[in-house]
């Protein structure tokens, strides 16, 4: 069975609001506790990777997805959203939600219209991210599905 192993070097000098480093490839970033968590808001965050991860994961499956259906796409795009719950001083990853937006080309058929819409649905239950994180923290979709005037 194949497999795909990812790296990564962390740089961290101690201590709770220090400041630190993180290399994985093309991923090379400063890190710290963000603002929000009373942190020095440098550079990113794992809140702010793990919501990466899903979004990232989520976008380029569904990309995927509508190439291999020769869809009408005219343009395509998203924002996502991580809730963090913070209660009795315990933070919990608890949402993340994802508001892609596509819009198809004006010759599309309803039957491309209907794929596209099974097809935003499906892309999230296949990234491996949302897999990994399936159980633990919810998964929201709110897409929007629209014909280019």
């Amino acid at each position: 069975m194949p497999q795909h192993h990812f790296h990564l070097k962390a740089e961290w000098p101690g201590g709770r609001n220090s400041e630190g480093y993180i290399h994985a490839g093309n991923l090379q970033t400063k890190i710290s506790i963000p603002p929000e968590m009373d942190g020095p808001g440098v550079g990113t965050n794992p809140d702010e990777m793990l919501l990466g991860a899903a979004a990232t994961c989520y976008i380029i499956s569904l990309g995927a997805m509508f190439e291999r259906a020769d869809l009408p796409i005219a343009e395509m795009g998203m924002t996502s959203e991580g809730i963090v719950d913070v209660t009795n001083g315990i933070f919990t990853y608890e949402k993340i939600i994802h508001r892609p937006n596509v819009t198809l080309k004006k010759d599309a058929t309803d039957q491309q219209i209907r794929l596209t819409q099974k097809l935003v649905e499906k892309a999230e239950k296949t990234c491996m991210i949302s897999k990994a994180i399936q159980g633990n923290v919810q998964l929201e979709l709110e897409p929007t599905i629209q014909i280019e005037e």
